[in-house]
């Protein structure tokens, strides 16, 4: 037996401030106020009996949403700051504002083992580096998969006018045919020519569509990891002109 729940409670709740009537017995059912019969929550699926119903909210109970990033905020200068000289109450909660700012920012670089704004700089140029990298690893993966479709489409070439160029090669004297079917025998030639500069043999066209798959799905997992690294990278900018704006020297061990 699934132990009734404060959200059951607000379920039934919820259901009767949409107009539902509830009829309770050995089944649950409900009602809409402008039908004649009561619906037993069971008839509708095996997912809205009683016990799967409560069961379901239990588990929705026990998941935890995570919590949603705060962004590190900025630093107001109160030297600079009109707001700060004309208003005693702004003064005092922009000095309040840029305490809590700065702890905040404290607590993300020293979670990244920084204790000075020397360590600050390094780890910025570092993480800068590595999202340089990523970028570049993303730009090879994309001219890869450019000079693959481009293989892909040379080898459909290739199949597509191989009778015409078997034919031709075949009659080479016949100029009739030979006129009437150029494009597709340049086309042919052409394709085939370049196909021969990195293959010994015609490509399969099955090996570059699952090299394809492949390509972009690390490409999707590196783009992930890039866009996760912006993120980083505008909390440390943005830290480390709070710190420059809210202390000017260098953090104490």
């Amino acid at each position: 037996m699934v132990k009734q729940s404060k959200d059951w409670d607000e379920f039934l709740k919820k259901m009767t401030e949409l107009g539902y009537e509830i009829k309770y017995g050995k089944h649950i059912a409900f009602k809409p106020k402008d039908k004649p019969r009561f619906t037993r929550s069971k008839t509708i699926g095996e997912d809205y009996t009683e016990e799967r119903l409560k069961e379901r909210i239990a588990e929705r109970e026990t998941i935890k949403t995570p919590p949603v990033k705060k962004r590190i905020g900025n630093i107001i200068d109160m030297n600079t700051n009109a707001k700060v000289k004309e208003s005693k109450g702004y003064e005092y909660w922009a000095t309040k504002h840029n305490l809590n700012t700065m702890a905040e920012s404290v607590i993300f670089i020293r979670e990244h083992g920084i204790k000075s704004v020397q360590q600050l700089d390094e780890f910025i140029k570092k993480s800068a580096d590595e999202r340089q990298n990523l970028q570049d690893k993303i730009k090879a993966i994309d001219k890869e998969m450019e000079q693959l479709s481009t293989t892909m489409e040379q080898v459909h070439i290739v199949k597509k006018y191989r009778a015409y160029y078997k034919e031709y090669k075949v009659n080479p004297s016949d100029r009739a045919f030979f006129e009437e079917y150029k494009a597709q025998i340049t086309l042919y030639e052409n394709a085939l020519s370049e196909l021969k500069k990195s293959y010994s043999k015609l490509p399969n066209s099955r090996d570059i569509l699952s090299e394809l798959d492949k390509l972009q799905e690390k490409k999707n997992t590196l783009m992930q990891e890039y866009s996760s690294s912006k993120s980083t990278m505008d909390e440390l900018y943005q830290i480390r002109k709070n710190y420059g704006i809210y202390m000017g020297k260098e953090m104490e061990r």
